[in-house]
Parts: C-alpha cells; structure tokens; sequence
C-alpha cells in the first residue's frame, strides 16, 4: 500500500536550541513511523526539524524550494524539487498532498494556512486532515472563528489543533 503524504508548513527562522524544534523532530520521525512521507518548504527552521524526524522515521521527504533562494545545507531532504516561484511551490504543495500540517511560523505560514484552508472549505479539494500543531494555534482559531465570516459551515470540520506527535498521529490514522 503506498504511503500518504503530509504537507509542512512552518517558520523557516526558528532555532534548533528552543524546545519546540526536537518535540518537531519527534513529530517528523513519529508520523514516519505510522506510514507517512511528507512535503515541506524545504528550509531551515521548522521546515528542517521536521524533516530529520521524518528521516529519522525511515520516511521520505520531499523539499519544494524556490530557485531565487539556494538550498539550505543540512536541510535532511530525500529529494528537492525547484519551484520557479512562490505559487508553483504553493500549488505543489497544496495539491499533492493527503494532509496539512501546520507548525509555528509567521506571515507566510499564516498564508499557507489561510490559502490551504480555503480551498478545502470551499470544496476546491477533496476533504483532507488539517492539523494546527501546538499551543499557539488555540487561541488564533478562536478570534477566527469570532471575527471572521466564513462561506461554509462546516468550515472547521476538518481542523485539527493538537500538542503531540501522539495526538497528531490519531487524528490523521482517524481520518485514513
């Protein structure tokens, strides 16, 4: 059976001596170990914590990265992909995968999000796990859900928010 494929979305700024980076890399290496290969940005930060779990859990992990940045060394990629820009590397990203995962990150992570996120609930793209990974993620979906207007009802349907790689590997074994 081939194994399914989540997407990683992260902050490429984030250093490997804050605790968030290994419990990340625990994640990489736990959802390998239950089945899954994974795309992410490629880069350093988030984006490379999951990436050497995900080497780490024996997956493979493919890095979409933009051909106006060089590639990160120690990026812990099983195979890169150079995207001519930014909405070829979204589009990959968005569309071949059986997931989402978001990590911390900032602006462009909050874009992915918001990007990925609309074109499920507007039934773009089949339904799919989106998970929002750590204790960040809560409270920003709350003022979300207060302040924003959404054109579905369902639209948190597929919204999963969790702080463990355990927690992380149920919701997506439950939606398979």
């Amino acid at each position: 059976m081939p194994r399914k494929r989540i997407t990683v979305f992260g902050s490429s700024n984030f250093p490997e001596d804050d605790p968030r980076y290994s419990d990340v890399v625990r994640l990489g290496s736990t959802l390998a170990n239950t089945g899954w290969d994974a795309l992410t940005g490629g880069h350093q930060g988030m984006m490379a914590a999951f990436s050497e779990g995900m080497r780490q859990g024996g997956g493979h992990i493919r890095g979409v990265t933009l051909e106006c940045f060089p590639t990160p060394p120690d990026n812990h990629l099983s195979e890169e992909v150079r995207a001519r820009d930014f909405f070829h590397r979204m589009q990959t990203l968005i569309e071949e995968t059986d997931a989402y995962l978001v990590l911390h990150g900032g602006l462009g992570t909050l874009a992915e999000l918001a990007m990925s996120w609309d074109l499920l609930s507007i039934r773009i793209l089949e339904p799919r796990p989106l998970i929002l990974y750590g204790d960040a993620w809560p409270p920003i979906i709350d003022v979300l859900q207060k302040h924003l207007t959404f054109s579905v009802e369902d639209a948190f349907s597929f919204v999963y928010a969790c702080n463990s790689p355990e927690e992380a590997a149920k919701h997506l074994s439950s939606s398979q």
